[in-house]
């Protein structure tokens, strides 16, 4: 497979400087279809008209990329002829059409690899702008070619273009560098610099097409090089017309057979899918829609040719085409609003903050460079040019002096960032807003509002307010630069005052610390002076308004007595009698100025002992002191006394007296344990008995025991036998003693001087033991004293009281039976307590119940009533005395004549006190002693015909069902 290429000859014989194409020959196409030119390297004329490399002619094979290359820029590609001679005229262009370079398969970044020259005539390498086709490698000002990272060269060679154009004219040169890789075998010969065909280095066909493949020459087979095939180069954002033609892919068989070219790779059949194709049978290679170099910078593929059963005919060629940048992305700072902060009085130069852009275009192009400029700063104070930014690092620095937080404590920067390194004219812009705050720094001193300040504070008062100091600082507030911190330079030896600081006034709050006494300082002068938290910045001296003076006078008061320190107690003898002087606890006035009288009392005094002259401060005893009273804590009694002045207002001071009471022998020992038992035979074991003694040493131990020679059984039954000063041990003297409970008295002496004794009766109880020493359960209770009669007498007892209140609980069940069973003087049935009313029984009337209709009736006899007081009645009682005379009622009574008569009723049962205390019937109104309309079943029903009884509605819900019944209602 190989590259179709023009075949260009240089005839001699034309004029020089004359040029035609070749016939047959295509011309590339810039993007926009216009023709490239092609130059020829020299004058002269042309020589040789074959095809095929006739004498007299020099081939030259130029690769064919159609509308690989921007349609904005043109480009002349220079072709020259070995036998050509050489115009004295002036060709801009490269010293050669190609480079080559020997280079590792590893290169490191920043390596140079070659230099290329360019000569552009009149200006010579001045004004030249080089770049390259490929991101891996950079050409400098000078033409000296760099990797720009770390490159990898996988393959035995590898080419790319270096673009040469003068800003003054619009063309554009290119030239091919080689690098060729050391691990490859290669004839130096063979690659030469300049515009030479290597023809002996070519195998040609007769049409003079490149065979790049291995081929039979002259019978001999020999192994031909590969070749890398130039990338192809294709402008971003084409118009078209699409599809448009890169590149034209041909073997050397297809004379032979019918070949079937495809490509392969991303962009063809993998995705971003159908953005090349190819011709199978030309085997010309098309893109069909614009490419953006910001989506993909460049497309390898595989070319393949296959025969028409599918079968391949060459090896697959790569080939890499390569999106050329425009300029068609603004750049993007990274914020629209950038924030900074410099401080203030910052010197020139000063590092303020970073701005950002990016653009997305190729930065190894002018597309990508961006570069920064300041367009606008507000305000313009103390000048319009405050800052500075680096034009390729964004970088704001200051660039004058004069910043001034109190002045102008923000700037807004407008900064603009342009692409095309900066060119306004052919450059994109976009702008962002810097905002510079000036940050505060301690410039500016605090200073006192005035020279002189006067306080007042009254003696002996602690954590007073003196006087506030106000100050003025331009600072910042609430910063350390802003906060005062306040000192007291000199008028205060003693540590009087304090000064404090208010956080929200950042005023000085001048304090007692420590109570002065009117009597020894009247009045002080404090020097004071404030500062920052935070120190002064360089080169700011302090002010002198920054030190001031307090005036403070003390006010006297009247000061309350108080007794001096008496840190040791006074010391007396326990049992001292009543009336004795104990000591003189007298008080001092401090108010030495103003002669007063003191009067004393006594504040507290726990065993009520001790009593106190109200004039002179004497205390005196009114009872014996006991030292082992509880009212005494180790030997020491406090007695608490109070002192009044007769000052305006009196005050008071309290004072304590210590008493230390010193010992002596008041109190006699105490025998320990009052109980023992032990064996009626002697086993070994005795009791051991000690004393105790409130009293202390050396009143109290060693102890002395001994038994009582009265009575004499004592001493025949027990003995007793020192063990040590505090211990004795008691035992029996005999060899066997009955059991029971003994009192054995011990007479017990303690060692004060004189000594006392004491008897003590120590209860004993001797009892049988076991073989363990052990009192047996029977030998306790026989040595308890309890014989069969006493035990006897218990259970008996016991019975006793379990028959009174078993015939207890049988009493009371029988008075609750009998409260049940008490008949009434009515029927239960009539009974209302606690029984079920049954009404809205709809029977025959009175004829058809079986009532006793003779309990509404007047009783025969009125004895049993004579006697009860009048008022409310029971059912079975008739009214005594008169017949009460009722007033005549209307034919239609008022609805609440009858609520105010149950309302009446109802309060004189209550307020009856002969009322049983259970619910019964009550008569509200007697009818006599009969009744002339008989039976209730005789009144004729039809009467409702001639009366209207629809008051009945009047009087409320309890008459409802009546009124329902004779009402005046719709009838059904």
């Amino acid at each position: 497979m190989l590259l179709q290429l023009v075949h260009l000859q240089l005839r001699a014989g034309e004029r020089a400087g004359g040029q035609r194409k070749r016939p047959g020959a295509v011309e590339p196409r810039t993007g926009t279809g216009t023709p490239r030119k092609l130059r020829a390297g020299g004058g002269g004329s042309e020589t040789g008209s074959s095809m095929t490399g006739g004498p007299g002619s020099t081939p030259l094979f130029l690769l064919l990329l159609t509308g690989a290359l921007s349609g904005a820029r043109s480009r002349a590609l220079g072709a020259y002829d070995g036998n050509a001679s050489v115009s004295s005229t002036c060709t801009p262009g490269f010293s050669a059409d190609g480079y080559t370079a020997l280079v590792s398969p590893y290169i490191m970044e920043g390596q140079k690899l070659l230099k290329v020259k360019f000569n552009g005539c009149s200006s010579g390498a001045q004004g030249i702008w080089y770049e390259t086709n490929n991101p891996d490698f950079k050409v400098g000002a000078d033409g000296a070619v760099y990797t720009a990272r770390k490159v990898w060269i996988p393959a035995k060679q590898a080419m790319f273009i270096v673009e040469a154009w003068d800003h003054e004219t619009p063309e554009k040169w290119e030239a091919a560098i080689q690098l060729l890789v050391k691990e490859t075998p290669f004839n130096q010969s063979q690659y030469q610099t300049g515009s030479q065909s290597q023809q002996s280095e070519q195998e040609q066909s007769p049409s003079g097409t490149l065979l790049p493949w291995r081929q039979h020459h002259n019978g001999l087979r020999r192994q031909k090089r590969d070749w890398v095939i130039p990338p192809v180069n294709v402008p971003e954002n084409s118009r078209g017309p699409f599809p448009e033609q890169l590149v034209r892919i041909r073997s050397d068989k297809d004379r032979d057979s019918t070949i079937s070219y495809s490509i392969t790779g991303v962009g063809a059949d993998q995705p971003p899918m159908d953005i090349f194709c190819i011709d199978p049978v030309s085997g010309r290679m098309y893109v069909n829609r614009s490419l953006d170099r910001e989506e993909r910078s460049s497309y390898h593929l595989r070319a393949h040719a296959v025969d028409s059963n599918g079968n391949k005919v060459e090896n697959p060629i790569d080939l890499s085409i390569y999106v050329i940048d425009m300029n068609d992305n603004r750049p993007e700072f990274s914020s629209p609003i950038f924030s900074g902060s410099v401080d203030e009085v910052s010197k020139p130069g000063t590092y303020v903050m970073t701005v950002t852009a990016h653009d997305a275009d190729d930065i190894n192009t002018s597309n990508g460079i961006v570069m920064y400029r300041i367009m606008d700063q507000s305000p313009q104070s103390p000048s319009q040019h405050m800052f500075v930014i680096n034009s390729k690092t964004g970088v704001i620095n200051t660039v004058a002096a004069g910043l001034d937080r109190e002045k102008v404590q923000q700037y807004k920067v407008v900064v603009q960032a342009t692409d095309m390194e900066g060119n306004l004219n052919h450059g994109l812009s976009e702008t962002a807003t810097a905002i510079i705050t000036v940050a505060d720094v301690n410039d500016n001193p605090p200073e006192f509002t005035s020279k002189l300040f006067i306080g007042e504070v009254p003696e002996n008062r602690a954590d007073a307010v003196v006087a506030n100091l106000t100050v003025v600082d331009r600072d910042q507030p609430y910063t350390p630069n802003w906060n005062g911190i306040y000192k007291i330079i000199s008028g205060d030896p003693d540590g009087h005052f304090t000064i404090k600081t208010d956080p929200v006034t950042n005023e000085g709050i001048v304090m007692v610390s420590k109570p002065v006494d009117y009597e020894m300082n009247k009045a002080f002068m404090l020097k004071v002076m404030v500062t920052n938290q935070a120190p002064l910045a360089s080169g700011i001296q302090m002010s002198l308004q920054s030190t001031a003076a307090v005036t403070v006078s003390i006010t006297d008061v009247n000061e309350a007595p108080y007794f001096p320190n008496r840190n040791e107690p006074i010391r007396r003898l326990e049992g001292e009698s009543p009336g004795r002087l104990l000591a003189t606890f007298s008080a001092v006035d401090p108010d030495r100025s103003v002669q007063q009288a003191i009067r004393y009392s006594k504040l507290s005094d726990p065993a009520n002992w001790l009593t106190i002259n109200a004039t002179n401060g004497l205390v005196f005893t009114t009872a014996i002191l006991d030292r082992e009273s509880p009212f005494v804590k180790d030997d020491i009694y406090q007695a608490k006394f109070l002192a009044t002045d007769n000052g305006t207002p009196p005050a008071s001071g309290t004072g304590t007296l210590l008493i230390q009471l010193i010992d002596i022998n008041d109190n006699a020992p105490e025998l320990l344990p009052k109980d023992a038992q032990i064996c009626e035979r002697p086993n070994g074991n005795g009791i051991n008995i000690t004393a105790t003694d409130v009293d202390r040493k050396p009143s109290a131990d060693p102890f002395v025991f001994e038994l009582p020679i009265v009575p004499s059984t004592i001493r025949r039954n027990w003995t007793i036998k020192r063990i040590n000063s505090n211990y004795a041990r008691l035992s029996l003297h005999i060899g066997y003693l009955e059991s029971g409970m003994y009192d054995v008295p011990v007479i017990v002496t303690d060692s004060g001087n004189p000594p006392l004794y004491n008897t003590s009766i120590i209860k004993v109880k001797v009892c049988p033991c076991d073989n363990n020493g052990d009192c047996t359960t029977i030998g306790a209770v026989a040595a308890a004293g309890l014989g069969t009669g006493a035990i006897i007498s218990i259970l008996i007892c016991i019975i006793i009281l379990l028959s009174m209140v078993l015939l207890f609980v049988m009493w009371m069940k029988r008075r609750e039976k009998e409260r049940h069973t008490k008949q009434l003087l009515i029927d239960p049935e009539d009974d209302v307590r606690d029984n079920i009313l049954k009404y809205d029984e709809e029977g025959g009337g009175e004829e058809d119940q079986d009532y006793d209709l003779s309990q509404l009736q007047q009783p025969e006899t009125l004895d049993h009533v004579l006697n009860k007081v009048s008022g409310v009645r029971r059912v079975d009682e008739r009214p005594v005395g008169a017949e009460p005379q009722y007033p005549v009622r209307p034919v239609i009574p008022h609805p609440g004549d009858i609520g105010d008569f149950i309302t009446e009723g109802l309060r004189a049962a209550d307020n009856d006190p002969t009322a049983p205390p259970y619910d019964s019937l009550l008569v509200f109104d007697y009818e006599g002693s009969g009744s002339t309309a008989g039976s209730v079943s005789s009144l004729n029903s039809s009467s409702s015909e001639d009366q209207d009884f629809d008051y009945l509605n009047d009087w409320g819900p309890r008459f409802k069902k009546l009124a329902d019944m004779y009402g005046g209602g719709d009838e059904d």
